[in-house]
């Protein structure tokens, strides 16, 4: 069902949640609903993440060092909150429920 929708729209929902969420957390849901495996497409998806802060939809709100290799053992880890642009944008595209 989700897997139908472009990830960016998913991606918005998931940092909706209580408090925001983790890269890492995104990535793992992504990767699951869409269908998509290995490091390329886990990678894509961080950058997706990248992409969607630089624009002022999400907001970094913590980060800490990957030392347990949940995503990239030494990467910095990043969780992300959508701003109220990124919820104005998401309505004008129609997720309403954002």
């Amino acid at each position: 069902m989700t897997g139908n929708r472009p990830i960016k729209f998913r991606i918005l929902e998931l940092c909706n949640k209580n408090g925001g969420a983790w890269n890492y957390e995104i990535v793992r849901q992504i990767q699951k609903e869409y269908n998509l495996k290995g490091d390329f497409q886990r990678d894509s998806i961080n950058f997706d993440l990248i992409e969607l802060a630089s624009g002022g939809l999400l907001k970094d709100v913590d980060a800490k060092v990957d030392e347990e290799g949940i995503y990239k053992k030494g990467f910095l880890l990043h969780k992300y909150v959508i701003t109220d642009f990124g919820k104005t944008r998401a309505a004008d595209a129609c997720l309403m429920y954002v």
